[in-house]
């Protein structure tokens, strides 16, 4: 029984691959990537695989095969910095997953009740924080409104960390900050506390500085 389950699930996905026939680059970076996932799978023991298999979603699966211990050192001939590497999109991904996760700028515009187009302006400007997502357009934080619009005093911190990458301000609003007490600069903002969250900004990626 198990082994029929098997061979449809392979069945299901070749048919699912044909899908890029025609596109050559998608192909080469299938054939790739399912190489490199056959290797890991060649590695891992039964408990290593339950865990993964076990993943909430299919980016996590792939991120909890390549960190398990019988994967480590797979690729690391290749790529000696493949697990700083993986450790960065883990970082990155629980930001954007933070706080509600990520809304389009369609999306931000009926919370502020303003067209896609007058969020990316303002997001150009510089009064928005948003993160690249490729082909899905730019992606929003939720945490940055509030009930009647922008969070207040975000547009004027945002202007403090200008010269910061998306990444890194969404990394100030959402940890601990030593000038701060060791809160959040967000929640601060949603006290109020507008202030002492200006004076982080300010010192913002200084050494010593959080």
């Amino acid at each position: 029984m198990a082994k029929d389950r098997s061979s449809s699930a392979l069945s299901e996905i070749a048919a699912r691959l044909h899908q890029f026939d025609g596109e050559p680059l998608r192909v080469e970076f299938l054939a790739r990537g399912i190489d490199a996932l056959t290797q890991i799978a060649e590695r891992l023991d039964q408990s290593e695989l339950g865990e993964v298999v076990a993943s909430t979603s299919n980016t996590d699966v792939l991120v909890t095969a390549l960190t398990q211990p019988s994967a480590v050192g797979l690729f690391s001939a290749a790529d000696p910095l493949m697990l700083a590497r993986l450790r960065g999109v883990q970082a990155r991904d629980a930001l954007l997953a933070a706080e509600g996760g990520t809304l389009t700028a369609d999306e931000v515009g009926e919370v502020l009740h303003v067209s896609p187009q007058a969020v990316e302006m303002r997001r150009a400007a510089g009064q928005l924080l948003a993160v690249d997502g490729g082909r899905r357009g730019y992606l929003y934080p939720s945490w940055q409104l509030a009930d009647e619009g922008v969070l207040p005093g975000l547009e004027e911190v945002l202007g403090l960390l200008v010269e910061h990458p998306p990444l890194a301000k969404l990394r100030f609003f959402l940890s601990g900050n030593h000038r701060l007490d060791g809160e959040r600069p967000l929640d601060r903002l949603r006290r109020g506390d507008v202030a002492p969250v200006r004076l982080a900004a300010r010192t913002f990626g200084e050494q010593g500085a959080a």
